[in-house]
């Protein structure tokens, strides 16, 4: 009986390795068109350090004008130091997120102008531009469902859920849900 009582407790005390919350990327993207594609690729590469790449338009829209193959925005993903980055922006917006921006895996906001992200000054060349910063996360185990050679299924326990990423996020970055 009593080493029954110690197996549960020495169970109840481990936590499992492969349900840990990680962040895996944090991906900055702007939009627009013509001249605030360039803005755009100029702010993320100050916000980042790293070469933004362009994004294409795929569907023809005649109301704006957009047909396909015509640069619509610019992206870049940060993997490295993605949480420095994340609590940068974070704090642009009050440490404040809306419950409705959190998907499965991940949760996305926007910034209205980069003037709030503290560090940051006016640039002349920039302007005023927003941009959105979506956060990816994952469990231990994901590249099984990612890899070409012996692929394996990805079970739905190992997704991250909404009460997941809100508990790593309030855990983690102080972070208030509305």
């Amino acid at each position: 009986m009593a080493e029954e009582q110690k197996q549960t407790t020495k169970n109840k005390n481990k936590e499992n390795p492969m349900e840990k919350v990680k962040i895996e990327k944090v991906v900055l993207s702007t939009s627009g068109l013509g001249e605030d594609v360039e803005k755009g690729i100029k702010l993320l590469k100050m916000l980042s350090g790293k070469k933004p790449v362009k994004t294409l338009a795929k569907k023809r829209v005649p109301a704006f004008d957009i047909r396909p193959g015509l640069e619509v925005g610019a992206m870049v993903t940060i993997r490295k130091n993605s949480e420095e980055i994340l609590q940068k922006m974070l704090s642009a917006v009050d440490n404040v997120l809306n419950k409705s921006s959190i998907s499965q895996n991940n949760f996305s906001f926007g910034i209205k102008e980069y003037l709030e992200i503290p560090g940051v000054e006016f640039q002349r060349d920039i302007g005023i531009l927003g941009l959105d910063v979506t956060v990816v996360f994952k469990k231990a185990g994901k590249r099984v469902k990612k890899k070409k050679i012996k692929r394996g299924k990805f079970p739905k326990r190992q997704m991250v859920s909404k009460q997941e990423i809100i508990k790593f996020m309030e855990d983690n970055f102080q972070t208030e849900f509305e």
